[in-house]
């Protein structure tokens, strides 16, 4: 596409460089998120393992000190809770057989074989801090982004986004359970 502009009579013509800015803006964004799930994840990752080595200042230093955590579980699968608070010595380990990253939440999922418990943590991650845990237990989980289809100018107050909700990941290990698990729908 070309853009005549006209200046004194004079007509010159100018290559539109919106395409070529638009795809290098739309690179740099993919760049950046790619750059922030890797670092995002390797928090994750870092905690995971002070976790396992029972490091309470690596812990520390990696959670933020007014965590926010939910659970979605039996009580008695609280593990997490008792592991950061100190609340009681216990004996599982969080092994996670997968760990994924969407911008700043990551979700990390594992199985405990022993006891047939499969959990999903969903970690919210900011400025290299984890800021909130989301923990299912036992529960299949399915991940959504919300997102605009339409990017069509919304100017008029009677025009509505229509959103597109497309599944991100969804979890796999509720199968080695053996039995029926609920299943939750988490938007991020």
């Amino acid at each position: 596409m070309e853009r005549v502009f006209h200046s004194n009579g004079d007509c010159t013509r100018v290559a539109a460089t919106s395409c070529q800015t638009k795809l290098q803006n739309l690179e740099l964004a993919l760049t950046q998120e790619i750059l922030e799930d890797s670092g995002n994840k390797g928090v994750v990752t870092a905690l995971y393992e002070a976790l396992k080595r029972r490091d309470v200042e690596a812990i520390q230093k990696i959670l933020a000190a007014d965590l926010e955590w939910w659970f979605h579980g039996p009580p008695s699968h609280q593990f997490l809770m008792r592991l950061l608070t100190g609340e009681q010595e216990s004996d599982f380990t969080f092994v996670p057989h997968s760990i994924s990253a969407f911008g700043s939440t990551v979700l990390a999922e594992g199985f405990d074989q022993s006891r047939s418990i499969a959990w999903v943590h969903a970690w919210t991650v900011t400025d290299g801090i984890i800021t909130q845990v989301r923990e299912y237990f036992n529960t299949s989980l399915t991940v959504t982004r919300f997102g605009k289809t339409d990017q069509s100018d919304c100017s008029t107050s009677s025009s509505i986004a229509s959103l597109n909700c497309p599944s991100v990941w969804e979890s796999s290990l509720p199968d080695r359970v053996g039995k029926s698990v609920p299943g939750l729908v988490l938007a991020i």
